[in-house]
This record gives C-alpha cells, sequence and structure tokens, in this order.
C-alpha cells in the first residue's frame, strides 16, 4: 500500500472521529439544557406553592354589644394577628378591614349578602341567618361562681367573680338599677317575694335588638315562662345600641331594669363611677331579679355568598381563631367579648336557639 492510500485511510478516520466527538457534545450540550430547563420549572412550580393563596381583603363584621369605638380599637391587632396566622397555613392576605354592625342584624345582613366575610356573632344572630351564615366556631368562657335560676342567689353572692372553669354557655339577667322603682323591685325579691306582671310592667326597661340572645330573646322567654307576657306586652319598653348605653341609663335613673349577659356588671364596675357619676359601686346600687336558662355562646361564622370563602378557608380560619386565642396578644384582643378561646361548632350546635327563636316569633305575631 502506498503512502497516499495510507494518507487517505488515516484523514477519513480522523474526520469520523472529529464528527463523533462533535455528536457527543452536542448531545451533552442537549442534556444540559434539557435538566436546566426542568431544573427551572420544578424552580418555578415550588415558588408558586410557598407563594400560598392571595387574599386581596378580608372583612370581619363585630355585633355593637360594646361601645363600637371601644371594639374597633380593642380589635385592632387582631388584623395583624390574623394575616401572620393564615399565612403561615398558606393564605396571603393583604388587608384584613373590621366594621363594628349598627346593629345585630346588620351584620346578619352583611353576612347573608356576601359583603363581610366572616361575622362574630350571638347565636339568636346566627340562626336568623343562617341561610347566608355558617357556624365554624363557639366561644368559650371562664364559667362564674354563681349559676343559680334564682335571682336571690345573685345578689346574696355579690359581687360575680369568674372561675377558671371554661363554659360554652351563659345566663341573662334582668337587673334593677338605682331608681326608686328599680330598689322596689330589689327589695321584693330579695325578701323572697315573687313578682307579679304587673311588678315588672310598672317599670321603664332596656333591651337590645330582638336578635340579642342575653338582650332580648331569653328575657322574653323569661317573662313567657314567668307571666305568659313578652317584651311586646311591656307597657315602656326603649331599644339601646350598646349595652354600655344601657347601663349609662340604668346609672341616670332612666331607666327601671335592663336586660344583658350575665358578667356584664364586672365589664361595667369602673364606667358605673367614673363615666356614669355613681358615688356608689354598681354591685351595690343594682340588683338581678330574673335570671334565664343557659344560653349557648357567641359564634365565628362565615358568610356562604362570600367570594373568597370555601372549606380550605375555613378550616384554615378555624385553625388560626384557636391558635390566636392561645397567646397572650390574642387573648387580650378577644377578650373584648368575654371569649377566652374557642372551640369547633356545628349548626345543630343551636338547634336550642333554633327553637327559642321560633317562639318569640310566634309571640310576636300574636
Amino acid at each position: 500500500m502506498n503512502k497516499r492510500v495510507l494518507y487517505f485511510i488515516a484523514m477519513t478516520m480522523l474526520v469520523v472521529l472529529l464528527a463523533a466527538c462533535g455528536d457527543s457534545e452536542s448531545d451533552d450540550a442537549s442534556a444540559t439544557d434539557n435538566d436546566a430547563d426542568e431544573s427551572t420549572t420544578g424552580e418555578e412550580e415550588n415558588a408558586e406553592e410557598d407563594a400560598g393563596t392571595e387574599i386581596e381583603k378580608l372583612s370581619i363584621g363585630f355585633v355593637p354589644s360594646r361601645d363600637p369605638d371601644e371594639i374597633v380599637t380593642a380589635t385592632e391587632p387582631l388584623k395583624e394577628l390574623l394575616t401572620d396566622e393564615l399565612a403561615t397555613l398558606g393564605y396571603n392576605v393583604n388587608e384584613v378591614d373590621i366594621t363594628v354592625g349598627t346593629n345585630y342584624e346588620a351584620v346578619g345582613e352583611a353576612l347573608s349578602a356576601g359583603t363581610t366575610d366572616i361575622g362574630l356573632i350571638p347565636g339568636g344572630t346566627y340562626v336568623l341567618y343562617d341561610d347566608g351564615a355558617e357556624v365554624i366556631l363557639t366561644s368559650t368562657r371562664a364559667g362564674l361562681n354563681n349559676d343559680s335560676d334564682d335571682a336571690k342567689d345573685w345578689n346574696d353572692n355579690k359581687p360575680t367573680e369568674p372561675t377558671d372553669e371554661q363554659t360554652t354557655s351563659y345566663r341573662a339577667l334582668l337587673i334593677a338599677g338605682p331608681s326608686e322603682k328599680g330598689q322596689e323591685l330589689a327589695e321584693k325579691v330579695n325578701n323572697g317575694e315573687e313578682l307579679t306582671f304587673d311588678d315588672v310592667n310598672s317599670a321603664s326597661w332596656s333591651v337590645m335588638s330582638s336578635s340579642s340572645p342575653a338582650g332580648y330573646i331569653y328575657p322574653a322567654l323569661w317573662l313567657k315562662d314567668h307571666f305568659d307576657q313578652t317584651i311586646t306586652d311591656l307597657d315602656n319598653v326603649v331599644q339601646a345600641d350598646s349595652y354600655g348605653s344601657s347601663f349609662a341609663r340604668l346609672a341616670a335613673g332612666q331607666i327601671d331594669v335592663l336586660v344583658t349577659y350575665a358578667d356584664a356588671r364586672r365589664d361595667h364596675v369602673d364606667t358605673w363611677t367614673d363615666d356614669y357619676g355613681r358615688s356608689e359601686s354598681i354591685w351595690d346600687e343594682t340588683n338581678v331579679i330574673g335570671v334565664t336558662p343557659a344560653i349557648y355562646n357567641d359564634t365565628i361564622s362565615v358568610s356562604k355568598n362570600s367570594a373568597i370563602m370555601d372549606d380550605d378557608l375555613k378550616a384554615a380560619l378555624q385553625e388560626a381563631f384557636i391558635n390566636i386565642a392561645e397567646t397572650d396578644e390574642g387573648k387580650e384582643v378577644i377578650a373584648i367579648y368575654n371569649h377566652e378561646g374557642y372551640m369547633e361548632a356545628e349548626d345543630s350546635d343551636y338547634d336550642n336557639e333554633r327553637a327559642a327563636q321560633q317562639l318569640v316569633q310566634d309571640l310576636g305575631s300574636e
């Protein structure tokens, strides 16, 4: 074989080897590019998962069971607490909006309409608006050292004090004030005498809106049980916009009797003397003249018609509020409603409340 032939063979083999190397490098580069693309896609997917669900605004409505300005001030920290807690549960909330309804019905109507996402409302309000609202939590609170059905027991054991036991229900009380008529009714009760309808009808009363359990519904049932009469049968009744204004009227002698939740006097110990100008304590100047059956505690309810509400968010809200109530800062916030914690609730928990509401409606239609 001559030199030219050997040279041609060698050059051919070199070309083949170079081509093979080129293909290998191209394949490696292509594989590397594909790996990079897959890695980038995975990172983007993980980033989307980590980002969580975006909620532009979460609105919360409170009923005016206390002075509205006081509620707004006390619940301001809830905005950050709830935002932080929901963030750990996969929800990024840009704004938490807190409002206090003009009355109890306003919050129920907002939940039904879907203009409010979450409402802290009593059981009575909930069952009136359960076509558009769903209960997710019920509040717990400290029990009291008195749970008697007898009004005189409450007066003999003043002041009312909390206990360490958490309860899911509370009483409503009919409280007589320092007016002449109020003192007259209290004296009769403390002497062990039964009140007559003429006794209570001769007094002036302050009640809350008709969906308030402690401020209307259960006192109406008390009147029905004792006298076969109801609030609409009383001659002199005024509706208050809050318990604070009701106590102010009682202190001023503008009314003789108010209806309220069992530990309300504890909430007004200071305002009774400092703001309402009384020289003696609220315990000295007020007495219980009636005690209602137990009332199931307030709810945290959500709107069935909210654009953002679904089962996952409801579960997150349950966990968030329960966790918040276990912190010192959270306890301070929910104390405005005398709540001390929350537990998961079911709609059936409020069946007794429905029965009470139905009776009130029946009484009102007579």
